[in-house]
């Protein structure tokens, strides 16, 4: 398995370089831009500026969700690291996987 952080420009590479991999999409909780907000300002690690940016991008990056085949969300680290395991588990049971891990099971 192989979990990769990035934009929504590099999941579309990823895609259309692997058609089959699966895109997860991680979200704050609601509300999405103002809990961000919190966060960043709560770090204290950001200029005004770098914040405002951060924000813009985003805006940009939340209305490409819906290219993804699952959204977490972000309200509680321990249960979105749970979610993020099940998928990683279940995606590996479809039988396009299993097929192509066990091919001496599915060859009669």
């Amino acid at each position: 398995d192989v979990v990769l952080e990035i934009d929504w420009q590099g999941a579309l590479q990823v895609r259309r370089t692997f058609p089959d991999a699966v895109s997860v999409f991680i979200l704050p909780p609601p509300p999405v831009l103002e809990e961000l907000e919190r966060r960043l300002r709560g770090r204290g690690q950001d200029s005004e500026e770098a914040i405002q940016r951060r924000l813009r991008a985003a805006r940009e990056e939340i209305g490409h969700v819906a290219e993804f085949d699952y959204v977490i969300i972000n309200k509680d680290f321990e249960e979105a690291r749970r979610d993020l395991a099940a998928l990683v588990r279940a995606t590996r049971l479809t039988l396009a996987r299993q097929t192509s891990r066990h091919p001496e099971i599915f060859s009669t």
